[in-house]
């Protein structure tokens, strides 16, 4: 039972069932933005019900879109075209990184100015990995002295640019895709490495051509874009919790519908098949581009297992829960993974805290993790630090410890995943 401001976990027996998780995150936000630079209506099913795409929805209605739940509960967008309307007042982002990284690339070619405001962990957030490339684009961009939230962009008739990513970001890479389609001539986006390609393919779905060749994409600027009417797959991050846990009972049978297997998204999958998990996925679908279908999941004898480079990139969402189990696993090592200290939380030290306080032995190096395997871990309170992905690691850590585990502030899932911890009662058997 839990109150708004924690929850206590027992421990658990097992994990059995099937269970069906949230839209994605990051479809949902990209489909919403580019709805409204589309002329006409489009409708979403299954579109994600966290804060943070509400955020997103909030902002593309206040530059003024239409914006409703239709009577089977998806969300309708009527989009004005390429040219928006001025705000009257600042887009409030709320938590989320994703909705002022990326549409900020669609503002800045707005022939007006905008204020993009957030809570204080998102005013933490670097914001100059999307300031470089879009003031270079054309747009005036202000911000704070580091760098950060409230941005004050004032849109300018953009020009396409060359640019290569520092950091690997799908979030800035959006960015600029979506500033190119509203740009003159090509813009040319390299990532130092893969990352989530739904920005792409969103655009895509609406009807513009973006190349890719290799990392690099290029999108011309001008083109129409069309509405769109799509079922978002269900959240593989989300789902990421459930697998998690199941891979850690022995006797566990669990079974996602229609979730999400984007290849961009699905190297948790390698990393449970890496560390003993027997995964298959049937029913396997495509809708624009996006693949969905249902995993099943059951554990197998443990391995130890290292995330590096590339992939640590690709799974950067579901690092924090990877290591929230990795003591009871044969063990893990993460490298790479400098990026999670400027998430919702500074998500190296706030698991590193957590585990230990759970009684485990956790080795923290600039970027990652050592977690030795066969550790038996104990109850303790826990701190959410506000981070969704921090509070439901350690809810999946505690299902196996000795005790309760008290987590505060767990009402942070609501960011991604409102009904997490109902979902994860259904699952349990103790």
């Amino acid at each position: 039972m839990h109150d708004t401001r924690s929850v206590t976990v027992h421990p658990a027996r097992n994990i059995l069932g099937s269970v069906g998780v949230p839209g994605d995150k990051s479809i949902s936000h990209r489909y919403a933005m580019l709805a409204a630079v589309a002329a006409g209506r489009s409708r979403f099913q299954n579109f994600s019900p966290g804060a943070d795409c509400a955020s997103t929805l909030g902002c593309v209605r206040a530059l003024g879109c239409n914006v409703e739940r239709d009577d089977q509960g998806a969300v309708v967008i009527d989009g004005l075209g390429p040219q928006l309307r001025s705000p009257d007042a600042p887009l409030g982002c709320g938590n989320s990184g994703s909705t002022m990284r990326m549409l900020s690339g669609i503002v800045a070619g707005q022939p007006f100015t905008t204020e993009l405001i957030g809570d204080e962990s998102l005013s933490r957030r670097p914001m100059r990995r999307i300031i470089e490339p879009l003031t270079r684009m054309g747009a005036q961009i202000h911000s704070t002295e580091g760098g950060c939230a409230p941005l004050r962009i004032t849109g300018a008739r953009l020009h396409g640019i060359e640019y290569l990513v520092p950091v690997a970001s799908a979030q800035v890479k959006t960015s600029l895709l979506f500033a190119g389609l509203l740009a003159e001539g090509h813009t040319t986006v390299t990532e130092p490495m893969r990352t989530r390609d739904h920005g792409e393919l969103a655009l895509r779905a609406f009807g513009a051509k973006v190349d890719r060749v290799r990392n690099t994409l290029t999108i011309e600027g001008g083109q129409a874009l069309h509405p769109l009417e799509a079922y978002i797959p269900g959240d593989i991050s989300s789902a990421a919790f459930f697998l998690c846990a199941a891979a850690v009972f022995p006797e566990s049978n669990l079974v996602i519908d229609g979730v999400s297997l984007n290849p961009t998204r699905s190297a948790l999958l390698d990393v449970l098949t890496a560390m003993g998990g027997r995964i298959s996925m049937v029913r396997v679908e495509e809708q624009y581009g996006e693949l969905l279908g249902t995993i099943t999941l059951v554990p197998g004898a443990a391995k130890p297992v290292t995330i590096a480079r590339a992939q640590t990139a690709l799974l950067i969402d579901e690092l924090p829960v990877l290591a929230a189990i990795a003591p009871y696993t044969a063990g893990l090592e993460v490298r790479d993974a400098g990026e999670l200290r400027v998430k919702e939380s500074d998500r190296l030290s706030a698991v590193t805290q957590n585990l230990r306080a759970m009684g485990a032995q956790v080795e923290q190096t600039d970027d990652g993790w050592r977690i030795p395997g066969g550790q038996q871990l104990h109850g303790a309170e826990i701190e959410s630090f506000g981070d969704h992905r921090i509070a439901m690691a350690f809810a999946i850590a505690a299902l196996r410890a000795q005790g309760d585990t008290l987590i505060r502030n767990s009402e942070c899932v609501a960011i991604s995943y409102p009904s997490f911890f109902a979902d994860l009662e259904r699952l349990l058997e103790r």
